[in-house]
């Protein structure tokens, strides 16, 4: 039933937003099917009003001549068919951004969590994004140092890229996100950097953990967190990645901040794509995800980046933790073909004590090359993080034959491979949660790695670095 009657055609679609529409035809989960509608924009906006007029927020999924989907970020519990009444509003869903939001912490739709009005907002801006011209963005070439050895030395995070970190179910990667967010800085200076964090689908604890972490090492007020609990309606978690860019757009193009945007956990947001998938009967693709699931990856990951003439940037690291440890499932196997890199955690190396458990190898930041050496780290550091890669891959090789023959039949080379992999594993690898470490630091400790090992198995190193930084 209508409450009002549309007469006249073509039908403007402004004297129709707010127009209002009374009993639902099916509700399906977090969907609301509506017939007789007049035509829909996909992804307007949508106010649902229940039986004691209680407001939901919600988006047009799926329109057609005949039937309008809504999926309502509230959740369907309590409605009925004949009471519910939808107010399709003619407009995206929006976000309110502002400054103020740093310090600050919001749910999945941006709405505070933390008990204090919200901020006044300098505007409303799409959460869906504003499409950047290929043209005008600036290849990203500074250094962000992250503290972490084993990344800023050999995966190294560069101002403007999208650098996912893949790991497991009970891996520390939560710890790693919170030490990054705490410690994370543009060289050079300058002070203008901000982090944008996005939690989906964590449990309560985790969430106090991010909030406490930050809250004790005094970075809150340079945070915004926008939080979706795991008791949260799942349909939150699909909103929660596109409010948090879109006040990361905000303070980066039109505030001229430095933002670093950490997304966690990825996994649960296409968890959240395969659900709503499966209620409106789409043909599944791998694992039941849908066939879409690329493209939608693709719409958040890009919206990063830099652009000519603007001071500020946005940087991503997306986390999400692989299926049974499978590298080759369909969320990390889609987001390395969209990202520049990864950064891969090893459960072995986790049951070693060995914290953060980045494996080096299988590792990769594809924009590290133009980042480093002279004038941005140290002019070594290119040439180290070769030699530190196919030193420690050689150790591989040394302890698979050691497994075999046993140690003590090891050649005295290999012997010092052995014993150099012990100390790249336990001294540069590992380190405390706590402890923060400059490019400097990082780099002699790579030096002094490979003073380990002969000068001459060091090739991928000049004979004047090897003069200024090898010590026998």
């Amino acid at each position: 039933m209508k409450t009002d009657h549309i007469i006249g055609s073509p039908i403007d679609r402004q004297l129709l937003s707010g127009r209002e529409y009374v009993g639902a035809d099916r509700i399906d989960g977090p969907l609301v099917f509506m017939r007789n509608t007049h035509p829909i924009g996909y992804g307007e906006l949508v106010q649902c009003i229940d039986t004691k007029n209680e407001v939901r927020t919600g988006q047009v999924l799926d329109t057609a001549d005949d039937v309008v989907v809504v999926q309502l970020f509230e959740g369907t519990a309590g409605l009925t068919l004949p009471g519910t009444r939808m107010r399709f509003m003619g407009e995206p869903l929006t976000l309110d951004v502002s400054e103020q939001m740093l310090g600050r912490v919001m749910n999945g739709l941006g709405n505070p969590r933390d008990g204090a009005i919200a901020p006044k907002g300098d505007g409303e801006r799409d959460v869906n994004g504003l499409p950047v011209n290929p043209t005008s963005r600036e290849y990203p070439r500074d250094f962000i140092q992250t503290g972490i050895s084993v990344i800023d030395g050999l995966t190294t995070l560069i101002q403007g890229q999208k650098l996912p970190i893949f790991s497991g179910n009970g891996l520390p990667h939560n710890q790693l996100a919170a030490q990054i967010a705490r410690q994370a800085k543009v060289r050079g200076g300058i002070q203008d950097f901000a982090i944008v964090f996005a939690a989906m689908g964590v449990k309560y604890d985790v969430a106090r953990f991010f909030i406490d972490s930050f809250e004790q090492s005094g970075v809150l007020d340079n945070v915004a967190l926008f939080l979706s609990l795991a008791d949260d309606p799942s349909i939150e978690r699909i909103i929660t990645p596109r409010s948090a860019l879109t006040l990361a757009e905000h303070l980066a193009f039109e505030k001229g901040k430095h933002v670093l945007v950490i997304m966690t956990d990825m996994t649960n947001y296409c968890e959240s794509l395969r659900e709503i998938s499966t209620l409106r009967g789409e043909i599944p693709s791998r694992k039941g995800y849908p066939g879409y699931l690329y493209s939608n990856l693709a719409e958040l990951y890009e919206r990063s980046g830099k652009i000519s003439g603007r001071d500020g940037s946005i940087t991503q690291l997306p986390i999400l933790t692989m299926p049974n440890d499978d590298i080759g499932h369909p969320i990390p196997d889609l987001t390395g073909y969209i990202t520049e890199g990864q950064i891969v955690f090893d459960r072995e190396m986790h049951g070693r004590g060995i914290y953060p458990p980045i494996n080096g190898l299988p590792s990769l930041s594809r924009l590290m090359k133009d980042g480093i050496g002279e004038g941005m780290t140290r002019d070594d550091h290119p040439h180290l993080a070769n030699q530190l890669f196919a030193s420690y891959s050689h150790v591989k090789d040394v302890r698979n034959l050691a497994s075999v023959i046993g140690e003590e039949e090891l050649t005295t080379l290999d012997q010092q491979y052995l014993e150099f992999g012990d100390f790249f594993e336990k001294r540069f690898v590992n380190q405390s949660y706590m402890e923060e470490r400059t490019i400097e630091e990082t780099l002699d400790l790579g030096w002094k790695a490979l003073s380990l090992l002969p000068s001459e198995e060091l090739q991928r190193v000049t004979e004047e670095e090897l003069e200024r930084h090898y010590r026998s």
